[in-house]
């Protein structure tokens, strides 16, 4: 799957926000080792050295493109191309921060206690999950791409995140492994100018991949223009043409 940094800061500032959250719940330990795991173009890793600047801050995502943009953002910090599934560095680490990022990898029940494994005592994993597969943008994601003739194409692209999960279901695989687990959501209502284009903008940079990413130039298109209309029907524009965009969020801290 392809990710572009210059479609994800088009809403950096919206995008940003929940990481400010997620941070801000962090236990104050002193800090000497942190990464962000999943960096994109490093908007999260400026809030994690904001938040513990005396640590040794480094940074990774799969995507090539991103972890440029973070280089090129963050010059001074260490970014590497990886994948979190195959992550084997042992720690031990202060804090782990994994933003918007483990919605795209399967197995959380394995996943999670392995990060927890890295953690030093009394670290913490700080974790932000989009919790957004029943909201209408992500319903009318599926139901375009079953329904064009693009079909058989995106019969797999759902299947591209990992299943919705309730916050008891994280407690449970986290409590046994952790001194501390605090857990909430949040759902943050985004007034995007431009109606119903700006929030498919929105999604092009995240949501929208697995469904973009295998078709050709002209099916895109179509898709698109599907999906817009779809969109704003779904959310109708304020009287000046913006519109306010639920966004769930779930957030962990899991303290070793």
């Amino acid at each position: 799957m392809s990710w572009s940094a210059e479609q994800y800061v088009k809403f950096e500032d919206e995008r940003t926000r929940p990481v400010r959250d997620l941070l801000a719940a962090v236990p104050g330990v002193y800090a000497r080792s942190v990464i962000d795991i999943g960096c994109g173009p490093g908007n999260s890793t400026e809030v994690l050295i904001a938040r513990f600047p005396r640590a040794i801050t480094t940074g990774m995502d799969s995507s090539e493109d991103m972890v440029r943009a973070a280089r090129k953002r963050l010059p001074e910090i260490r970014f590497d191309v990886a994948d979190i599934a195959r992550w084997d560095a042992q720690g031990p680490y202060d804090v782990i921060l994994a933003n918007a990022v483990l919605q795209w990898l399967p197995d959380h029940a394995a996943l999670l206690p392995a990060l927890v494994s890295k953690l030093a005592v009394d670290g913490s994993l700080a974790i932000q999950i989009p919790n957004n597969l029943d909201e209408p943008t992500h319903r009318l994601m599926r139901e375009i791409a079953g329904e064009g003739p693009w079909a058989a194409k995106l019969a797999r692209a759902a299947g591209q995140r990992s299943p919705r999960q309730s916050a008891e279901w994280y407690y449970r695989i986290l409590r046994p492994i952790a001194s501390k687990v605090d857990i909430w959501q949040t759902t943050y209502h985004h007034p995007l100018a431009g109606g119903a284009p700006a929030v498919v903008e929105w999604f092009k940079g995240t949501g929208l991949r697995p469904y973009l990413d295998p078709l050709n130039e002209t099916e895109r298109a179509s898709y698109l223009e599907r999906y817009t209309h779809a969109v704003a029907q779904a959310y109708p524009a304020l009287p000046d043409g913006t519109v306010l965009l639920p966004f769930p969020r779930l957030f962990m801290v899991a303290t070793r």
